[in-house]
């Protein structure tokens, strides 16, 4: 039997019983937040163990151990990648990525593979998470900076961050203006603009459900914020991110 053969048969078998992959979406998110450096999101998503799934999965090799092993390499493949169009050195990188595959050699069980996996991109995660701080940034600004990616989703003030860093509000705002070159609270509404953005591309959320999320005051004004900080609206960007959005060298 040929491969053409064979493939036809094997399609109408999987059509036959309804095998559909999962939505890119999923492992979308996951990258970006890898090479943007959510420690959190990654966090939660290898608690929840979302690389050990095998619904929506495709079956790459019959043996559970090779076939976690192959997606292993492509998520090392994606991620990598991402990491580097985000800002890691290439050479760095890349030679994380041979390292972790390296180590998939002396691994034989399923557990070992997802260990390993989710040592991986915790590594690179955090790796990402220094490289958005800028060198000689104080402890303060730090902690600031930390804090805001970890409660993204809420409603973040300078007296938040006041109270959390043990400091004033107005020596803290001049000092984070003095670092970063922003107000608080323009670097806040950008964060949440950029996570906005993640989840227009890779989720299905409406405009109402991301703007509840993000904390912000009204659809309306998340609207408005969002055309301020990308020059068009949400739904437009959603649009023309739609049919492109594997792109890795997507923001």
């Amino acid at each position: 039997m040929g491969l053409l053969q064979e493939w036809y048969i094997q399609e109408a078998i999987d059509n036959e019983e309804e095998k559909f992959h999962r939505p890119l979406s999923d492992e979308q998110l996951f990258f970006h937040a890898v090479s943007s450096g959510d420690i959190d999101f990654v966090r939660q998503n290898c608690k929840q163990k979302k690389f050990a799934e095998t619904e929506g999965v495709g079956i790459l090799s019959r043996d559970p151990v090779v076939n976690l092993k192959y997606h292993f390499v492509i998520t090392a493949a994606f991620v990598t990648r991402l990491c580097v169009e985000s800002g890691m050195e290439l050479e760095q990188a890349f030679r994380l990525s041979d390292f972790y595959i390296l180590k998939l050699d002396n691994v034989q069980t399923v557990q070992g593979v997802i260990d390993l996996h989710d040592r991986m991109v915790l590594d690179l995660t955090g790796k990402m998470r220094l490289l958005r701080r800028k060198p000689g940034t104080s402890k303060p600004v730090i902690n600031c900076i930390d804090y805001i990616y970890a409660h993204i989703k809420e409603r973040i003030t300078i007296e938040t961050l006041a109270e959390y860093t043990g400091l004033t509000a107005s020596y803290l705002s001049r000092l984070f203006k003095k670092e970063t070159g922003v107000s608080v609270s323009d670097y806040v509404r950008e964060k949440k603009i950029e996570k906005a953005q993640h989840l227009l591309k890779f989720c299905d959320y409406s405009l109402v459900e991301i703007a509840n999320y993000l904390s912000f005051s009204s659809q309306s004004h998340f609207i408005q914020l969002f055309k301020d900080f990308t020059g068009m609206t949400p739904k437009k960007y959603r649009d023309l991110h739609s049919s492109s959005s594997w792109n890795v060298s997507s923001p």
